[in-house]
């Protein structure tokens, strides 16, 4: 059995002015519904994987589901919200009216959220939790479909990947946080 975990294209939103905190949650509205760039090329593997995969599942965020259809239009696909990127903390007043790049306020909400400020968002306890709950659900695909595919998130497929080396599946050590990339993990009988 083998499920590969493939990071979605690159986000068609190109706003990268300075914005303050406030600017950023609509910023970061319209990066979960635009879509993604269509490449010239795409990673060989990725191509591969989707190509020979048994059966393909994308979170319900559209970045998603357009990369599956990018990576083979022919491709059926399921969409579930079990899969959707883990969000950010909202609500840093203090941070109000500081103006950083969108992704300097990515990394610092990331780094806020790992070290456990999760207001009105997933905790990190709860988004491993749900990974945990995602892991088995791609499991049991596995275990129906032998080769799987989820054309996911950078940081819920890391969480992803864990769950699957906890379980005894063998692979890379953390999954690829490149947009297109492509980590597969097998467990051997």
């Amino acid at each position: 059995m083998e499920i590969s975990l493939i990071r979605h294209g690159k986000s068609q939103l190109l706003e990268n002015d300075t914005i303050t905190f406030a600017e950023f949650k609509k910023w970061n509205e319209k990066y979960d519904y635009n879509g993604v760039f269509e490449e010239s090329t795409y990673p060989e593997i990725t191509i591969e994987k989707v190509a020979t995969a048994k059966f393909v599942v994308t979170s319900d965020l559209k970045r998603s589901i357009v990369s599956a259809s990018l990576l083979n239009p022919k491709t059926k696909t399921i969409s579930d919200p079990l899969f959707r990127e883990i969000e950010l903390p909202a609500n840093l007043t203090i941070l109000f009216n500081i103006k950083l790049k969108p992704n300097n306020w990515a990394v610092i909400l990331r780094l806020l959220w790992f070290c456990g400020y999760s207001n009105k968002c997933e905790s990190f306890k709860q988004a491993k939790f749900r990974a945990k709950k995602a892991t088995k659900l791609l499991i049991s695909y596995a275990k129906e479909h032998k080769s799987i595919v989820l054309v996911g998130h950078g940081f819920f497929n890391m969480l992803i990947a864990k769950e699957l080396r906890n379980m005894g599946w063998k692979g890379k050590r953390k999954s690829g946080a490149k947009h297109w990339s492509c980590s597969t993990y097998f467990l051997l009988k």
